[in-house]
């Protein structure tokens, strides 16, 4: 069976305050025809992960100004695999080090978008990782 339809999932973990580019991808990823879950601000690793189990996500995107990315986001890896969905795609953005990159490519981050990014490489990103045929739209 074919899939037709991807979900992505974007979250806020930790205490940052500042959601304005998480908004902005997911209305991005949005237009773009995938189906968007956002989970808004102070999300704990463990809410995020319950969430993307529940919603059946393909990805979950991950965004932090606070410099709190290099615990938090290897910590939602952690809860997705003690969750049972070790298998879902995880990305982030924000104000992230390039220092500290190669550390979170090893903890589980597949990609990470510093700010200033073309939403559309973002969605270019999802569509080559996920295996969806360019030119055909998330949902069929």
């Amino acid at each position: 069976m074919v899939k037709t339809h991807w979900r992505i999932l974007v979250a806020k973990p930790g205490l940052d305050g500042h959601d304005r580019g998480a908004k902005v991808v997911a209305r991005a990823l949005r237009d773009a025809g995938f189906e968007v879950i956002y989970t808004g601000l102070r999300q704990t690793p463990a809410q995020i992960a319950l969430a993307a189990v529940q919603e059946d996500v393909d990805a979950v995107g991950l965004s932090s100004l606070s410099g709190a990315h290099r615990e938090l986001f290897p910590a939602v890896v952690t809860a997705l695999r003690e969750a049972g969905a070790g298998g879902v795609l995880v990305f982030g953005g924000g104000v992230i080090p390039e220092e500290d990159l190669p550390t979170l490519r090893q903890q589980g981050i597949e990609h990470v978008f510093p700010p200033g990014t073309d939403t559309r490489d973002i969605v270019r990103f999802l569509r080559e990782r996920l295996g969806i045929v360019a030119g055909q739209p998330p949902r069929a």
